[in-house]
């Protein structure tokens, strides 16, 4: 039998926005979890007295409490660093001049073949423990740094391991179309036509959920990333897009013509590139800690997707060579002074909108009757100052399908 928790002494903000209030807070609030799920929300005042006598009873000590976050576009599976890079760029060289040398996603490619799979999961749960740590539950994991079948299927079985051990929901993305492997030199349609074959391959074993390319000058072409696409298609797999990060490729247009789940950096997408994504539902997922760790200059433009009713998700983008960090909550300070965001679509595009950019309904962005028992209880009094303060550990509770969870100091 299901056992009936109640969590009281706490202040909710659902994110399901009431008249005058977009964050949805309800005051003096109960939850009320039975099993993985949530049964009720509310005023303690009203209460309903079926619940009032609980299995369990939680104090939460008047913490925040908020839907857990989502990070929608991770690349989490790798060895090694690029510290040496980031040394590089401070004296002048250019991240697309780094990779044409040998360096970049190479470097990360040839560390990452060099790891074994228990290396690379050890390696792969620390960061992810470091992502809950600041309130994530769900988030995405690409491929990438293989870019052979064998190192590939490593990657992605590493992937769907770290959420079977750490409890948390791991959304894989194949990601082969990354960058040109050097066994693959001067040869990249004959690549592309073998990651497809790879991608039939791995999504009979379970281990794809969705398709992403690098639609880059020093990535893949517009043509051969509709090729890519027309096979995920064919698989009945969505697919996603690296859009107009360095350049615009028409990515994000193509994107939208195959029905993707997202586009994702976006600095450089065009006029017709954010009218086809509004068309197509697309989501926008802009990543500030690429734009500051790479010191772009080229903002993405925000208030054009937002005036479009583009959906605009928020992401950490964690890899090793252009955005090396494990903290949604500093994304989300950054997006509102970098990118001129506000507190609650920053909340949004770490909860609702990325829920969205990886399929999900955007009800897994918000707390109500109904839904998974999953929250965050913060040491804070509303959501905003979360987004105002950073370089600290808010963390009070990470509770997952109706548990505390326990695993988060290993």
């Amino acid at each position: 039998m299901s056992e009936h928790c109640v969590w009281q002494n706490l202040r909710v903000a659902t994110l399901a926005p009431r008249e005058n209030d977009a964050w949805g807070i309800v005051e003096d609030a109960v939850i009320v979890t039975k099993g993985d799920h949530i049964a009720w929300l509310g005023e303690r005042s009203a209460l309903p007295l079926e619940f009032a006598h609980a299995d369990r009873t939680v104090d939460l000590k008047g913490a925040l409490v908020t839907p857990p976050l989502i990070d929608c576009h991770t690349h989490l599976v790798y060895a090694g660093n690029r510290a040496h890079e980031f040394e590089l760029r401070l004296e002048g060289a250019s991240y697309e001049a780094i990779s044409r040398a040998g360096g970049g996603i190479r470097s990360t490619v040839a560390a990452t073949r060099a790891a074994s799979e228990d290396e690379l999961f050890a390696l792969a749960c620390e960061r992810a423990r470091a992502l809950m740590r600041e309130g994530i539950a769900t988030l995405e994991i690409k491929s990438g740094y293989g870019l052979s079948l064998s190192h590939e299927r490593q990657s992605l079985r590493v992937a769907r391991r770290v959420g079977e051990a750490l409890g948390i929901e791991v959304k894989t993305t194949y990601l082969a179309a990354h960058a040109l492997p050097e066994e693959f030199a001067g040869r990249s349609d004959e690549y592309v036509a073998a990651l497809c074959e790879w991608m039939r391959e791995l999504h009979d074993e379970n281990l794809i959920d969705a398709v992403d390319v690098f639609c880059e000058r020093i990535g893949f072409s517009r043509e051969q990333t509709r090729t890519v696409f027309e096979h995920a298609k064919a698989l009945g797999l969505p697919v996603k897009l690296h859009a107009e990060q360095l350049s615009d490729q028409g990515g994000a247009a193509l994107a939208s013509e195959f029905g993707a789940l997202s586009c994702d950096h976006l600095e450089y997408v065009s006029d017709d590139g954010i009218a086809a994504m509004a068309r197509a539902g697309v989501v926008a997922v802009v990543l500030p800690g690429a734009y500051y760790f790479l010191r772009e200059t080229q903002l993405p433009p925000i208030e054009k997707l937002r005036a479009s009713g583009v959906p605009i998700a928020l992401a950490t983008d964690h890899n090793p060579g252009s955005s090396p960090t494990l903290s949604p909550l500093l994304m989300m300070n950054m997006a509102c002074t970098l990118f001129r965001m506000t507190p609650i679509e920053a909340w949004l595009g770490f909860t609702v909108n990325a829920a969205l950019a990886l399929g999900l309904p955007a009800a897994r962005g918000r707390l109500e009757a109904g839904a998974k028992a999953d929250f965050v209880a913060w040491n804070a009094s509303h959501p905003r100052d979360l987004v105002y303060r950073f370089g600290h550990s808010p963390l009070h509770q990470l509770v997952l399908k109706g548990q505390a969870h326990e695993a988060l100091d290993v």
